[in-house]
């Protein structure tokens, strides 16, 4: 058989020999063959037939009209699913084996005549032009703080051309865990994007129908920097395309941190917050090529950061409390009626009066929730005793579980009406002297004593007297052999 390279060199000999058979011989191939290949002009390879015809008998042939009909009216069905519903249609026609051969179909069919496929346009970025940012789940990589659970998010920022990225800890897709996660990127980096891109955020977006595209207090933002704000479409979520993809690729890479690590317990936020710092300077540091032509074009920052805050104004109702994002929040009872100064910011509130914050207190999640400090209503607890009882934030008064065994103890010895007088005195001297201090005598009380009192308490924080500290239970390593001669006792039984 004459293969393409002997045809080659036919086409290169001919012009150097005057005759055909000289050529032909050069080329290994008879006078015939090579005057067929000169004619022709084509290789060998090229005149094989093009197989379109089948090699065996089609066993779909008979009910592939049925699976096509169903493949036009329901283009989400999977070829296993319709191969089974084929089976059970026809018991013992069709085998397991031949599940292969009918996806094959399948996937040819669809890719012939099937519904047409999103595209996806990959995009020309040019430096310090596009930044993404969106709020991503981290909670699956069960990270700890002392063992207690940290449920958090991430808020995640990415330069489209280099992929430079950064994330600040925060726990909803508020407007200030954005203002802030964006501003300690813009900051972090040294300067302004010309297009920042979100995802349809509540936080950022108004709703549909408003003539405002964008919320005042994130237009006010960008506004402060000067950047462009782009949005993506609802439902619509690749076309923050970068943000999305490097989501997984950073969780994936805090996963085989921590796995090095070998724990995923961290003493406190700030160790966990290092962790990340370090984990996305080793990311970044790959990145130095690109970032270098950003930070370039980038636009200067100014002077100073805008507000990380929302501001609000409330009326401290009769029951001293404020009322904050559906939340309630204590104030002092000297405040009763008046009107304070709240600033929201991601993680905490301030409430300002007179110029002054006269609290800092830590933001509740969710709706009709409530963080009561005793310290705040103590002085009328203690003149109305019989207000306690059926307080609806009672559970807010027992600041540790010592507080509250305390008080079971005192219902206990005294009944409810004395024990409401008794618990609220040792509240209040809580208040007044120091807390620890209390905590520390009931626990000592509750431990050592046959009854729980006030004038015990006060006793015993007048005089400061020190009780006995928390006695450490040692357990020494356990000697497991035992088990093995019970294991041999156990088959000598058997025998």
């Amino acid at each position: 058989m004459v293969t393409d390279e002997q045809v080659r060199r036919l086409f290169t000999m001919k012009n150097r020999y005057q005759y055909l058979y000289q050529a032909a011989d050069a080329a290994g191939m008879s006078t015939k063959t090579a005057r067929k290949y000169l004619q022709s002009g084509v290789l060998p390879g090229q005149c094989h037939p093009l197989h379109d015809w089948a090699t065996h008998e089609d066993a779909f042939a008979e009910d592939w009209p049925w699976a096509e009909d169903f493949l036009r009216t329901n283009s989400g069905v999977e070829a296993k699913s319709l191969f089974e519903a084929l089976q059970r249609q026809y018991p013992g026609k069709y085998q397991d084996g031949q599940l292969r051969t009918f996806q094959r179909r399948v996937k040819q069919w669809k890719a012939l005549y099937g519904p047409q496929q999103e595209v996806f346009f990959p995009q020309v970025y040019h430096p310090g032009e596009r930044c993404e940012s969106d709020f991503t789940r981290i909670n699956k990589l069960g990270i700890t703080i002392c063992g207690v659970p940290f449920p958090h998010m991430l808020y995640h920022f990415v330069l489209c051309l280099s992929n430079w990225e950064t994330v600040t800890i925060c726990f909803s897709e508020s407007y200030e865990s954005l203002s802030a996660g964006l501003q300690n990127a813009l900051w972090t980096l040294g300067g302004i994007p010309r297009y920042h891109k979100t995802d349809n955020l509540t936080s950022a977006v108004n709703k549909v129908g408003n003539p405002d595209v964008f919320t005042a207090n994130y237009q006010g933002l960008a506004d402060h920097y000067g950047f462009t704000s782009c949005k993506t479409q609802p439902a619509h979520p690749n076309e923050n395309g970068d943000v999305e993809q490097r989501h997984h690729r950073l969780k994936r890479a805090v996963e085989q941190a921590l796995i090095l690590r070998g724990s995923r317990d961290f003493n406190s936020r700030q160790e966990y917050e290092l962790f990340l710092e370090n984990l996305l300077d080793q990311l970044n540091a790959g990145r130095s090529e690109h970032l270098a032509e950003e930070l370039k074009a980038l636009r200067q920052l100014p002077t100073r950061r805008h507000e990380d805050f929302t501001r609000d104004k409330c009326r401290v109702s009769r029951f001293s409390t404020i009322r904050v994002l559906k939340n309630s929040y204590s104030v002092h009872s000297r405040l009763i009626g008046e009107t304070v100064d709240v600033r929201i910011y991601a993680d905490h509130i301030e409430v300002w009066y007179a110029q002054r914050r006269i609290e800092l207190l830590p933001r509740l999640r969710g709706e009709n929730g409530h963080s009561i400090d005793y310290r705040h209503v103590i002085d009328t607890l203690v003149r109305k005793p019989g207000a306690f009882e059926n307080y609806c934030y009672k559970d807010d008064l027992f600041p540790t579980s010592q507080f509250r065994i305390a008080y079971d103890i005192l219902r206990h010895q005294h009944g409810i009406k004395q024990a409401n007088k008794q618990y609220l005195k040792i509240l209040e001297l809580a208040a007044k002297e120091n807390q620890t201090v209390v905590n520390e005598a009931l626990r000592f009380l509750i431990n050592h004593a046959d009854s729980i009192d006030f004038d015990a308490v006060s006793q015993m924080v007048k005089t400061e007297q020190q009780p006995p500290a928390v006695t450490d239970v040692f357990i020494g390593d356990i000697d497991i052999t035992g088990y093995d001669c019970l294991l041999e006792s156990a088959e000598a039984l058997l025998v």
